[in-house]
């Protein structure tokens, strides 16, 4: 329920400015550089406007800016989409047509993530590099990362993507997460690679089924750019050195509207109504405004992390993603993303401002979320979104933003996919929650609800590795840690715990729990941009079905040593509770 504080703090959210930033952006493009540092300086100048002091860092950010892309088929030129990091081959790479169907994976091949795409259509490694060399990889789909490298694996001179409508989305195909160092550098893609709407993939396959040829040319703008981030910083009272990160980025594709200005406003009215009642608050409260998402891989978010990593790990309580809030016809919350220790909090606030019950998802190694490898808990990414009935009876297919618009990455992306309405309702959802984590007294988050998901996943792993590898270890320590935890909580609530130290223990469990059930890189590094399921130093015990002689002994020695320092971290965790 909601005390009378936060009813007043509720009621002084409006959406007058939030609007008149997002009109604005909607007639401002975001992805070249430039045009990105005149949107940072203009936050600034808003942020300003209001009272609110205002940072803005210029760090330089290393960016792959698609200017254009096309497809030649027999003598045309057809148009098509770079995602960032493609390859810059503005002469063109002709090669043979080889159309491989997408599909959905029944993991019988030797590539675990070719099959995710291809099923059992994918042979042996040298089957595939022999169907492949010198020849362009067709297919449907997005133009991934996973997809890039799988046909430069192959030896693919190229990749064309074939979207499944009518629009061509914009995005990224590297795995690189920020700005590359010179560990990460070598994953930059290596070939061309573009994406054609369904119709031009339709002239595509029937072509490739002729044993036909085309030329894929892309250019693109890759270096090192100076970029504005503004940043806000409102200080609590009590712990003032401690925060909560609020973040969220303004670069975009075109004009972006859903993905990200209401995301941008969204932040922008958040900064004003906490700023006009920073007395009331307990702890700090850092907001961010990001560029390099979309030609950085979260380039911005990165440098921020890398440039105040101690800050951050002594300092911050939270990291909150605002992605997309705001968009028409995204009244549902079925796909809200939260860490499991935040799960009541937000589960909380969605039912007291939106009147649901939200349905949580893990969170995916996507958005900005470039703190898990210092260990923060977290949540929100993306926030509501579309019904699925309604989805389905639009005939949308699945996107990643937008609020599931499927503008979302398109020059569609424009003022009509915004909603007041909608918006309204996502910044209360922002604001209490962030209200809650400044100022409750024992920070509102519950590691008991993490447990459960370790379990489940320890005895998913034991069953897939059988006699092969002994997970018991693992599953002894998060029955260990879940009693500790039991008997923390309950001396918190009673008061035989301080709140200061027990706050500071439900932080630094977070520096130990986050990194152990999302990353493999270490701390103060960035694992790769792909998705990591629940405990990944322990997951390759799912893939002994997929290896065989030496192979097999390879997975049970990474496994075994992955056991090692779960168990570690878990023993860890539990040695913070006394």
């Amino acid at each position: 329920m909601l005390d009378s504080s936060e009813s007043d703090i509720l009621g002084q959210a409006r959406i007058d400015d939030a609007w008149s930033l997002i009109t604005t952006f909607s007639g401002m493009p975001r992805w070249r550089p430039e045009d990105v540092n005149k949107a940072g300086d203009l936050i600034a100048d808003r942020l300003k406007a209001l009272g609110l002091p205002v940072t803005v860092h210029r760090p330089k950010l290393f960016l792959s800016v698609p200017h254009d892309a096309s497809v030649e088929l027999n003598g045309e030129k057809i148009r098509a989409k770079a995602p960032s990091s493609s390859l810059n081959c503005p002469d063109g790479q002709a090669g043979e047509l080889v159309y491989l169907p997408a599909q959905k994976s029944s993991l019988r091949s030797y590539n675990k993530k070719a099959a995710a795409f291809f099923g059992d259509q994918v042979g042996t490694p040298e089957e595939m590099r022999a169907k492949f060399t010198g020849k362009i990889l067709l297919t449907e789909g997005f133009g991934n990362p996973a997809l890039a490298a799988l046909a430069e694996e192959w030896g693919a001179v190229a990749v064309i993507a074939v979207n499944p409508g009518v629009d061509i989305h914009w995005g990224t195909c590297t795995t690189i997460w920020g700005s590359p160092d010179l560990d990460d550098i070598g994953r930059k893609p290596q070939i061309p690679v573009v994406s054609v709407n369904n119709e031009t993939g339709a002239r595509l396959i029937a072509a490739a089924g002729e044993g036909g040829s085309a030329t894929v040319r892309t250019e693109m703008q890759i270096g090192w750019f100076e970029q504005a981030i503004p940043v806000v910083e409102i200080p609590g009272t009590e712990e003032a050195e401690k925060f909560v990160l609020l973040h969220g980025h303004y670069d975009s594709w075109d004009v972006g509207v859903g993905d990200n200005a209401t995301g941008d406003a969204t932040m922008l009215e958040i900064a004003r109504v906490l700023w006009a009642n920073k007395d009331k608050l307990r702890r700090s409260v850092r907001i961010a405004w990001w560029p390099g998402h979309s030609t950085g891989r979260y380039a911005g978010s990165t440098w921020f992390a890398d440039t105040f990593a101690i800050d951050l790990d002594e300092n911050c309580v939270a990291q909150v993603n605002c992605d997309s809030p705001g968009c028409r016809w995204a009244t549902s919350y079925h796909q809200t993303s939260a860490f499991a220790e935040t799960h009541a909090l937000v589960q909380d606030v969605v039912q007291e401002c939106a009147d649901q019950t939200p349905v949580f998802q893990r969170p995916h190694q996507a958005g900005d979320y470039s703190f898990n490898n210092i260990g923060m808990s977290s949540f929100f990414m993306l926030s509501s979104t579309m019904p699925d009935d309604l989805r389905e009876e639009k005939g949308y297919y699945a996107v990643s933003g937008c609020g599931g618009n499927i503008a979302w990455h398109t020059e569609n992306d424009t003022l009509e996919i915004a909603d007041k309405e909608v918006l309204k309702t996502d910044i209360d959802i922002y604001l209490l929650s962030i209200w809650r984590v400044a100022t409750d007294p024992l920070l509102p988050f519950d590691w008991r609800a993490l447990m459960p998901e370790l379990s489940e996943s320890v005895q998913s792993y034991q069953t897939a590795a059988g006699e092969l590898m002994d997970l018991s270890p693992v599953a002894q320590e998060i029955t260990a840690l879940s009693k500790a935890l039991e008997d923390f909580y309950a001396g918190a609530k009673d008061g035989a715990i301080p709140a200061e130290a027990a706050n500071e223990t439900i932080m630094r469990l977070a520096r130990i729990l986050v990194p152990m059930n999302y990353t493999r890189a270490p701390r103060f590094g960035h694992d790769p941009a792909i998705t990591r399921h629940p405990l990944p130093e322990i997951e390759v015990v799912t893939e002994f079905n997929l290896h065989e002689g030496d192979a097999l002994g390879f997975a049970q020695t990474q496994a075994l040593r992955g056991r090692n320092k779960t168990v570690a971290a878990l023993r860890a965790a539990r040695a913070l509770l006394g």
